[in-house]
């Protein structure tokens, strides 16, 4: 299957350098859910806080569909 990801913030850095700065369509096994993903993409998982798939509030044990686009972001920070 193929998943559209989109990195955001300082989690850029761990999307594949020809694609850096965009998203990126990654062939998947199916049943991969996000916590495998982003093991998968080799992002430390305490750097991931907020997670949309297809726009919508996800989570880390969410099956990922063929044409999902997952959205990862790591802490807000600011004040």
């Amino acid at each position: 299957m193929k998943v559209e990801v989109n990195l955001y913030a300082t989690l850029k850095k761990y999307m594949n350098k020809e694609t850096f700065g965009q998203s990126s369509t990654i062939d998947a096994d199916d049943g991969l859910c996000v916590e495998d993903m982003i093991q998968q993409l080799k992002i430390p998982s305490d750097l991931v806080k907020l997670i949309f798939i297809n726009g919508v509030h996800g989570k880390r044990d969410t099956i990922l569909k063929d044409g999902d686009r997952l959205g990862l972001f790591p802490p807000v920070g600011g004040g």
